[in-house]
């Protein structure tokens, strides 16, 4: 039996958790325009960022983020609290609204642009290299979501959200390209219901299994490695946004749910 805990209320459509190099728990309010932090110890607080936080990720002393309101990735110091601009164009435009964002073993930051949420329209995945360069690698997607690299760093996982999918595909990080793409997983079935979003955020397990936060449908789904569905954990909310894990094992699957402004832990 799955055991949820409340590690913060009232957060105003909290996403994107992710853990510091010190052991601390931060997650992004959208619609409080800044990002929460939850030491380790229990305190708690809040940087107010402005735009409209999407995602997180702690890589080389910063918290990255995405910023679907600025149409930017942006990053946070986390000594000096500093916040700047790193990427806000890709081939001349605007990011289309970046909505989660990933490291690979080079450093190159893939992130996920899907566009507004309207039906019909198409987003795409963007590759910022090591070296500063900004590139598409793939396109074409309704609404390219959650992202993550599973099991290993050469296997890069994509959900696509309105599609009720999830794309796998080989990562080659050195010439920077996702190929031999295929459909890993069918997300939303008969029993869940098919007019619900779809997959959001995603995340690997210290089990072998995916763990895959279905927006609309109050359930983290669980994949095996090869795709099969294994079981659901039930959550108090019907909206998860994204979920992560604490590699630590003190508080297990972290899961945003933003119906309830709720920061949980699955153990």
């Amino acid at each position: 039996m799955d055991t949820i805990r409340v590690l913060a209320e009232g957060l105003r459509f909290p996403e994107g958790p992710a853990f510091d190099t010190n052991g601390n728990l931060w997650c992004v309010e959208q619609e409080g325009e800044g990002l929460f932090c939850r030491y380790s110890n229990g305190k708690t607080k809040r940087i107010q960022t402005g735009g409209r936080p999407n995602a997180l990720a702690c890589n080389m002393g910063f918290m990255w983020f995405c910023d679907s309101g600025q149409n930017a990735i942006r990053r946070l110091n986390l000594k000096t609290e500093a916040i700047e601009t790193v990427i806000s164009h890709v081939s001349g435009q605007p990011l289309n609204m970046p909505n989660d964002l990933t490291f690979d073993d080079r450093n190159n930051l893939l992130i996920t642009c899907p566009g507004p949420p309207d039906a019909g329209q198409q987003g795409y995945v963007v590759v910022y290299s090591a070296n500063g360069s900004v590139e598409i690698i793939a396109d074409g997607l309704l609404y390219p979501n959650g992202l993550a690299f599973y099991p290993d760093k050469q296997t890069l996982l994509i959900a696509e959200t309105h599609q009720q999918r999830i794309w796998s595909g080989y990562w080659d990080s050195e010439g920077l390209s996702w190929e031999t793409i295929r459909v890993w997983a069918t997300v939303i079935d008969a029993p869940v219901g098919a007019s619900i979003p779809g997959p959001d955020g995603i995340t690997p397990g210290p089990d072998g299994n995916l763990y895959v936060a279905v927006f609309g449908a109050g359930i983290i789904r669980v994949f095996s490695a090869d795709g099969a569905f294994v079981r659901d954990i039930k959550l108090p909310g019907q909206n998860p946004s994204n979920c992560i894990y604490d590699l630590s094992g003190k508080l297990g699957l972290i899961v945003t749910e933003t119906e309830k402004g709720q920061l949980l832990s699955i153990v």
